[in-house]
């Protein structure tokens, strides 16, 4: 008999899948409603720990505060003023919406309902595949494209990992990036004991509005940072507020780039890897429930506002017929 198993169950009006590893002592409970994680549990030492900061009801998956382990597609994070152009096309994410109220943030597929096309469990894991053909042309404003986007989720010996494949179904190019927001936690104190290390070379320097800078001058080297918030080396968060991106990841001889946090407390540390990308911090001091009780770390093929950077153009651009992977995911270092 398998170690893995998978469920479908439900969380108030909302189905879920709840994907379990006897073996290892762990299970993940994943919601239709934005392909969201809600639960990552791990048994240690006669305990069971929750390793993130998911939604804890069906109320709270309905509002979606803090964008709790949000998938965020076609785009991660903010866009300047909800506007952007493309292809030399002018687009408003928000048209007739003026001043502060302007805030184009997370995507568009955080309230959307999936839909599951398989899980299974094998040998060597068990597997869940949430699909969704909802943006189209006309569905979203300021984003006249077609995507197909399908989010899998893989718990194995190792972890949580997720593969997420973008389709361009449509007859033109169109922008389109992934970012993952989850929120973990490493135990039940305060993040300001918790190590961090983050692998990178580069701090992301942005305005007030958290709007990376034009061009070079986003990219600050960790050499002239802030001590506070260079983390190449493990060291406590402190009294740390963090809300920033690293970039020049640096990749390790498996491929992928692990940031990673322990609690020196309790022996539990994880590492959430990428492939490529940058990696945002955020302490959560601004949450709206358990400030600084958890710590997200969010891996994003590119950063905020990339729809607006020449830099980033490559990256985002997906021709028609087009498919592009983005895989990040979880490991539990210390059991």
């Amino acid at each position: 008999m398998t170690a893995f198993s998978t469920e479908r169950t439900r969380l108030g009006p909302h189905e879920i899948v709840v994907l379990r590893d006897a073996a290892n002592g762990r299970s993940a409970r994943i919601a239709c409603r934005g392909a969201t994680l809600i639960g990552l549990e791990q048994a240690l030492r006669g305990e069971v720990l929750q390793l993130v900061d998911g939604y804890r009801d069906a109320a709270e998956l309905d509002s979606r505060p803090s964008s709790r382990c949000a998938i965020m597609a076609p785009f991660a994070n903010r866009i300047d003023d909800a506007r952007y152009v493309f292809d030399g096309q002018q687009q408003d994410l928000q048209p007739g919406v003026e001043g502060d109220a302007r805030a184009s943030r997370h995507g568009f597929v955080r309230g959307v309902d999936f839909d599951i096309s398989e899980h299974h469990a094998d040998g060597q894991g068990a597997h869940v595949t949430f699909v969704t053909q909802v943006i189209r042309p006309g569905a979203f404003p300021g984003y006249p494209h077609a995507i197909d986007l399908a989010v899998s989720y893989t718990l194995d010996g190792k972890g949580l990992a997720l593969q997420v494949s973008m389709r361009n179904v449509g007859d033109s190019a169109a922008p389109c990036f992934f970012g993952w927001h989850p929120y973990f936690r490493v135990g039940d104190n305060a993040v300001d004991s918790w190590e961090l290390q983050v692998p990178a070379t580069q701090l992301v320097r942005t305005t007030p509005g958290y709007i990376p800078l034009p061009g070079a001058q986003a990219y600050q080297p960790l050499d002239e940072a802030p001590a506070a918030l260079d983390f190449r080396q493990a060291k406590p968060i402190g009294s740390t507020k963090i809300d920033s991106a690293y970039a020049g990841l640096v990749i390790g001889a498996d491929g992928r780039a692990h940031t990673r946090m322990r609690n020196p407390a309790n022996g539990l540390g994880l590492s959430v890897w990428q492939e490529h990308g940058v990696m945002l911090v955020f302490t959560a001091d601004t949450v709206t429930r358990d400030v600084r009780r958890a710590v997200a770390l969010e891996p994003m093929e590119s950063m905020s506002n990339a729809f607006n950077r020449d830099d980033c153009a490559q990256a985002i651009r997906l021709e028609p017929g087009a498919e592009r992977l983005f895989r990040c995911g979880v490991e539990i270092d210390s059991v």
